[in-house]
């Protein structure tokens, strides 16, 4: 047995700086040199390594010292303390870059780049952000048997900005209201009720589909789309583009819309002119200045009484009244204008008695077929084939018929609904030439002279005209 003093001449034991690695080396070597595993395990101990020991390794050194002459041996591990995980916070929908829209692919393969594939939009009480809190971590173990401590997961706090809620335990974030998450440069989470487009809507912006209101500094070009849960302001004009609003829809500018897309809201549709639109108003449509051979609808009135006032060409279709300056003009451009019924109405009424007309054709030509095949039975002429025709032709006869008598009623009632014209009114603030078509109800007059100052009104199974107060 090697003695004491001479394993500790010959051996050194070495720490890593962490103090998880203890590694024995040979400060002096000699061939002559021997030990046993036991030695070894009290000489490290009296080096104070008390933990990890490799207790394998150390009969190997014993056995083959001549194999370590030249290596530092690791013969024992502590562990790593593992560290705490940080707490996060997670935003579930991310700020999304309106000023690069993602173009998406058409059914047929071509790239729409007016599309807008995300603008963050959120309803009220729906989770936008959630918290995962920290993780402690665990302790390690140096090589000397001593703690070292996990550096804990550090805390994560919400950020808030407007109009988001945070739940009690402080681990979900919510939006107060139906808008879109802005993250501000502070890091802040808001959901903002309004969209802003700082110019027009073209390819930079794309196509837009918010839940709340939209703000357009700018003009809305042809061809592209603005939806909106509320409502839409237009600082500059539209063109043959596509807005739709739950709410209502103000356009500075005016609409010219070269017989191209549509102006559409729940409420009111208000601007200074219109040229080659289709607007449609759940309740008013209003104009200061011009409507001109445009299609307009409005389940209430039509308002188009300002400077000039002017309403030319086309067909104007309101619920309850119109009011303008000037209808027509001297070279009799023919200007239909319709009043009495919601406008949807009488458009379902005038594609009811096209349906009719179309079953009333099929009904007459199933009656010739079933006549003849008729004739044919009566003198036994007719063939197995005949005979499934005829069956055949029989059942059509009765669901066409059926199909028919629907129709009528429908017809009927609203029918019934245009009879009710208490509120139907045109009034004329100037003029109306001759070439106007007046439609109240289900009574239609035609102007031939020029009038000025005129209103026009349902009375006694008539429209009546009559001066304008």
């Amino acid at each position: 047995m090697t003695d004491l003093i001479t394993l500790e001449s010959y051996l050194t034991v070495i720490i890593s700086d962490d103090k998880t690695i203890a590694f024995l080396q040979f400060s002096k070597q000699d061939d002559n040199f021997k030990c046993t595993r036991d030695e070894l395990e009290k000489f490290i101990q009296r080096n104070n390594i008390k933990y990890g020991i490799e207790l394998s390794t150390l009969q190997q050194f014993a056995d083959h010292p001549e194999q370590f002459y030249h290596t530092r041996t690791p013969i024992a591990y502590g562990e790593k303390p593992v560290h705490g995980i940080n707490a996060s916070i997670e935003i579930l929908m991310g700020d999304s870059d309106e000023k690069n829209p993602v173009s998406m692919e058409t059914e047929q393969g071509k790239v729409d780049l007016k599309e807008v594939r995300n603008l963050n939009n959120v309803r009220k009480g729906q989770i936008i952000a959630k918290r995962t809190p920290p993780e402690p971590g665990i302790n390690g173990m140096t090589v000397t048997n001593e703690v070292i401590a996990f550096k804990p997961g550090k805390e994560a706090h919400f950020k808030l900005g407007k109009n988001v809620v945070v739940n009690g335990e402080q681990t979900a974030m919510y939006a107060a209201i139906d808008g879109m998450i802005t993250i501000t440069d502070n890091k802040k989470v808001n959901v903002f009720p309004i969209y802003e487009v700082n110019g027009d809507v073209d390819y930079s912006v794309g196509n837009i589909d918010f839940v709340g209101n939209v703000i357009i500094r700018g003009n809305v070009l042809t061809g592209f789309r603005v939806k909106s849960a509320g409502d839409i302001r237009v600082i500059g004009g539209v063109e043959g583009a596509e807005l739709d609003a739950e709410g209502s829809i103000d356009i500075s500018g005016g609409i010219i819309g070269y017989n191209k897309g549509h102006v559409r809201a729940n409420q009111q549709v208000k601007c200074s002119f219109i040229q080659e639109g289709n607007v449609f108003a759940g309740g008013e449509v209003v104009v200061s200045q011009s409507i001109m051979h445009s299609n307009i609808r409005a389940g209430k009135n039509i308002i188009c009484n300002g400077t000039k006032g002017l309403i030319v060409g086309g067909s104007i279709q309101a619920g309850e009244r119109v009011i303008a300056r000037t209808v027509g003009n001297s070279m009799s451009t023919v200007t239909n204008i319709e009043v009495g019924v919601v406008p949807e109405l009488r458009n379902e009424l005038a594609d009811l008695r096209n349906q009719l007309k179309l079953q009333i054709d099929n009904v007459e030509k199933t009656d010739k077929a079933l006549n003849l095949l008729n004739q044919l039975a009566s003198t036994g002429q007719l063939s197995p084939d005949k005979v499934a025709m005829r069956v055949k032709l029989n059942s059509a006869q009765k669901a066409q018929i059926k199909v028919q008598s629907q129709i009528k009623e429908r017809i009927l009632e609203i029918e019934k609904s245009l009879e009710d014209t208490n509120k139907a009114r045109i009034d004329i603030i100037r003029t109306i030439y001759g070439g106007s078509k007046i439609v109240i109800g289900r009574y239609t007059r035609f102007v031939k002279d020029t009038s000025e100052r005129v209103s026009f009104y349902y009375s006694d199974g008539d429209i009546s005209m009559v001066p304008y107060i």
